[in-house]
């Protein structure tokens, strides 16, 4: 059997250079805070691939936390890691299944016009399906021992033609509970928990709870400055349980919350068509 050029290599010398020996570079994500540079890869037979490659010390710390985190915990939304390869100065790259679909993150400026605005004009039962895929998910990670960290719209993929959810850049979720031994986790202020912004407390499985109320209130609203929810009452009142200050307030795990959401689903919310 011919060796796959991207998921039976060991190491390489310089991954950009490697990559366009075997296929075509359609895409490549320079500028990246994560000090990570990647590419979409398009091979001879058609396949599309993503790799992603450490370029800093911080960067393959991430990578080599994903990819413990990939090999404990596998979900159809979650888009896996099958592969890594050595990318020379002791630097790593994974290599992931292309998906389709569009990045729900968009600057402040853009939030009214980009991607997440397009997803919140959909029909709400494009949106509770969405909901239900992502706390799905998020099932998988508390089963599997694992905490979310650094969960926000940008790890939102969706492709608006098959109507799929797709999670990406999981990079810094890590297993819990744990004592946070830093002034602030990495994240984004509109999706962290207070306790995410105070070095000695406990994350745990409370703190995935309110990052998924977070999303699910985003996900379900008409505006990033949550205008108008969309869902039934019963629904907004299990995301303000989700996102209550104090973690001892909220669901005691993904497990609750999830039970609790599927339970108001029964009903149709109360502004759907």
């Amino acid at each position: 059997m011919t060796p796959h050029p991207l998921l039976d290599i060991a190491e390489v010398a310089r991954t950009e250079p490697y990559l366009r020996t075997v296929g075509e570079v359609f895409r490549a994500f320079r500028d990246q805070d994560s000090g990570c540079v990647s590419y979409g890869v398009r091979l001879g037979d058609g396949e599309r691939w993503f790799v992603k490659e450490a370029t800093t010390d911080a960067a393959q710390h991430s990578l080599n936390r994903a990819w413990a985190f990939h090999r404990a915990v596998r979900h159809p939304v979650i888009v896996p890691q099958p592969h890594r390869f050595a990318a020379g100065d002791g630097r790593t790259a994974v290599v992931m299944p292309w998906r389709r679909g569009e990045s729900m993150y968009s600057p402040a400026r853009l939030r009214h016009a980009g991607p997440l605005a397009r997803f919140q004009a959909l029909p709400v039962p494009r949106g509770l399906r969405a909901v239900d895929h992502l706390l799905d998910a998020h099932l998988a990670v508390e089963a599997a021992g694992f905490v979310s960290v650094d969960l926000y719209d940008g790890a939102f993929l969706y492709d608006f033609d098959a109507g799929e959810l797709h999670l990406i850049d999981l990079d810094e979720y890590r297993p819990g509970p744990f004592v946070l031994q830093a002034d602030r986790l990495p994240g984004s202020r509109r999706f962290m928990a207070p306790e995410e912004w105070r070095r000695g407390s406990t994350i745990d499985t409370r703190t995935t709870v309110h990052a998924l109320g977070r999303a699910v209130r985003l996900l379900l609203d008409t505006a990033a400055e949550e205008h108008t929810w969309r869902g039934a009452a019963a629904q907004l009142t299990i995301v303000e349980r989700a996102t209550r200050p104090d973690p001892v307030e909220r669901f005691t795990s993904v497990a609750e919350l999830a039970a609790a959401w599927r339970s108001s689903a029964h009903g149709a919310p109360d502004n759907a068509a």
